[in-house]
């Protein structure tokens, strides 16, 4: 049977994945919001093998700390987190500005998912 951390990081895989294509589909915005959530499930997983508990926040930063993450990948979470305000609240930022950056926000989700599993 497998284990639930191992559920949660085939999580991040798949929304990193449905990140990319909603990204190479023009969906600038719904794959922002699934780069944030691939990091996040990514970073719960090694949190629940190491602590055998889920954490219940979207703060990336919070969640870098408990797994003790370089400050690296802490500086790609905070970047990430405030994506996740950006994605869900229209009066936040809009899609053009978001779009702007999109690559250097895939880098930082992969970056995140790479180091987890490098820890996991």
């Amino acid at each position: 049977m497998e284990k639930e951390y191992e559920q949660w990081i085939k999580k991040a895989d798949k929304d990193l994945n449905t990140a990319k294509s909603n990204i190479n589909n023009g969906e600038i915005e719904a794959g922002a919001f699934f780069l944030q959530q691939s990091a996040e499930k990514a970073l719960k997983s090694l949190l629940i093998k190491r602590t055998k508990a889920l954490m219940k926040t979207h703060d990336l930063v919070i969640l870098s700390k408990k797994v003790n993450a370089p400050e690296k990948i802490t500086k790609y979470c905070e970047r990430l987190t405030t994506l996740y305000q950006e994605t869900r609240y229209p009066d936040v930022k809009s899609e053009e500005d978001i779009k702007e950056e999109i690559n250097t926000l895939l880098l930082y989700a992969e970056e995140v998912l790479k180091w987890t599993k490098e820890n996991l």
